[in-house]
């Protein structure tokens, strides 16, 4: 390091301070020579000092000033004495009539190292530097460094950020080690806190991580760790569990425990997600055992032997719906259909189905058992399974707005439209078959058709009301019955459905074709339906039926 000037003091330098040996900022031990004119303050230079020793004779007490700006305490207790005194001369009329001052000795304080030099502070000039907080000095003009440029907003480094080390630092350090050797109080250090910034962040994300480990464990282990369970396939005694549509896993789990099938759900859940094919459990009935492992619930629900569930198929009649659902509860024979008739006003059904006044009605239910799976197993009661059915008809029905559109389509009202969707489903044999056949339906049903009279002539209506389904019926049979179900002896729609028509039937029934049909033949006497517009194409599919069917 280049030495700046070693100033001539007139008190010794502490022997222990690294600043001010030799070859520092200081002055030499020993050394005394006069005071600086500048009284203290920084002095400017015209130009930058070059290498070697500023003289003496140029730069006298160099050493000295800097020592007084470093020790920034002593020099505050200083400027304290002066502004007391300077008060009191003030007081005392000491000050002449220009508004300057004498200079009036001091007496020398044996705790103040500098009490001997006079005082150089004028009022046009004012210390910069009273307090301790006025660390580091300036630099001498040689090694002053330019100021930074200003960083665009957003740009400043985080304090967590920021790198330690570095000349300030060992400046800092050097500055603290003197407070302390001196019984001063350490500055705090606004700079190194990185160290300890990072040290708390990692415990604290550390001990967040913990915590979060040390709770998800506990979470895993309580919901697929090990769950209390029972071993085996369980006991002689049966249990029937009814799951609804729309259960996953932990609902599941839950009836079983409930029944005392399982013994927990959270055991269910575990085997359930561990077995194969295990999340493809259907709602319905299941007639399980009690106090059976979880895995051997879980492979008997999907053994559909397990099941205890009415399926109810597109088109199906009521009389076979509760046949099934007899047999399902273990009840005698007709006992459904007893308690259909005497209970269907209080199962759910529409209020447009309710109001119909027509006696010729077989059944007030029919086509109201939506198609679909419904639990059903020994222990429950046949109007809480016909129940379940019901709604779902009347949830299908209003989602599809059956009242509105059965006004555009030229029927009274929802009943009809639903009637019609009953036909349309006994008549067609395929998907493809819909749309026509609720053509057909419709134009034979016009004050304006004149090729069948509005008789729809529909062999699905005489089956059911025969309780059949004969596809060769005699035309005496069919002409001699009065039935208002019959549709040969009879104009119009039947009373009411003829069974349960499905999503499909039904959507075709809202819409139908426009091409003209109005007959149709089944020409392979099975599924292959044909259409005709006159009755000249129709005489011509009859006789290819005929043929087909070998009469």
């Amino acid at each position: 390091m280049t030495e700046y000037g070693r100033g001539q003091g007139s008190e010794p330098w502490h022997p222990e301070d690294p600043l001010y040996g030799d070859g520092g900022w200081g002055g030499q031990q020993g050394q005394a020579g006069p005071q600086s004119p500048y009284g203290g303050q920084p002095q400017h230079y015209p130009q930058a000092p070059q290498h070697g020793d500023w003289s003496q004779a140029q730069q006298p007490g160099y050493g000295e000033q800097q020592h007084q700006y470093y020790d920034g305490s002593t020099r505050h207790e200083y400027d304290q004495r002066f502004a007391h005194q300077t008060q009191q001369q003030f007081h005392q009329g000491g000050w002449d009539a220009t508004g300057t001052h004498g200079h009036v000795p001091y007496a020398a304080d044996p705790g103040d190292p500098y009490g001997q030099q006079p005082v150089a502070y004028g009022a046009e000039q004012p210390d910069f530097y009273p307090t301790e907080d006025a660390y580091p000095p300036p630099e001498p003009p040689g090694r002053r460094q330019p100021e930074p440029e200003p960083q665009a907003p957003g740009e400043e480094e985080h304090a967590f950020f920021a790198g330690g080390g570095g000349e300030d630092d060992e400046e800092e350090h050097e500055l603290q080690s003197r407070r302390e050797r001196r019984g001063k109080k350490p500055v705090k250090s606004k700079k190194r806190r990185t160290g300890c910034a990072c040290m708390v962040v990692v415990l604290v994300f550390g001990g967040g991580l913990g915590g979060v480990g040390y709770f998800g464990y506990q979470f895993y282990q309580n919901r697929f760790g090990t769950a209390p369970d029972y071993a085996g396939d369980g006991t002689s005694e049966t249990v029937t569990v009814e799951i609804p549509k729309g259960a996953g896993g932990w609902e599941i789990g839950r009836r079983l425990k409930e029944a005392g099938v399982v013994k927990s759900a959270e055991a269910f859940v575990h085997a359930q997600t561990t077995t194969p094919g295990g999340d493809g459990i259907q709602a319905g009935a299941y007639l399980l055992k009690k106090e059976m492992s979880a895995a051997s619930a879980v492979r008997l629900m999907m053994d559909p032997r397990s099941q205890n569930n009415v399926i109810v198929t597109p088109g199906e009649r009521n009389a076979g719906v509760y046949a099934a659902i007899d047999k399902k509860l273990e009840l005698s024979a007709g006992t459904t259909r007893k308690v259909a008739r005497k209970s269907y006003k209080s199962l759910g059904l529409p209020a447009w189905a309710l109001n119909q006044n027509n006696a010729d009605i077989k059944d007030p239910l029919e086509g109201f058992l939506f198609p679909g799976t419904y639990p059903a197993a020994k222990g429950m009661k046949p109007d809480a399974v016909l129940k379940q059915m019901v709604t779902q008809a009347k949830l299908k029905y209003a989602a599809y707005g059956l009242t509105e559109k059965a006004k555009a389509l030229g029927l009274d009202n929802a009943f009809e439209l639903v009637t019609v969707a009953s036909l349309v489903q006994a008549e067609g044999k395929t998907h493809d078959d819909f749309r026509k056949m609720a053509e057909v339906v419709y134009n034979r049903l016009k004050p304006t058709n004149t090729e069948t009279n509005r008789l729809l002539q529909f062999d699905s209506t005489y089956n059911y009301l025969k309780g059949t389904s004969n596809i060769h019926i005699s035309e005496r049979e069919i002409t001699s019955n009065q039935d208002p179900y019959n549709t040969y002896t009879h104009k119009g729609l039947t009373p009411g459905p003829i069974g349960n028509p499905g999503e499909d039937a039904l959507k075709a029934t809202l819409n139908p074709t426009h091409d003209g049909w109005i007959y149709f033949v089944a020409t392979d006497g099975r599924s292959n339906t044909e259409f005709a517009k006159t009755f000249t194409e129709f005489q011509e599919l009859r006789d290819k039926f005929n043929a087909n069917a070998g009469n």
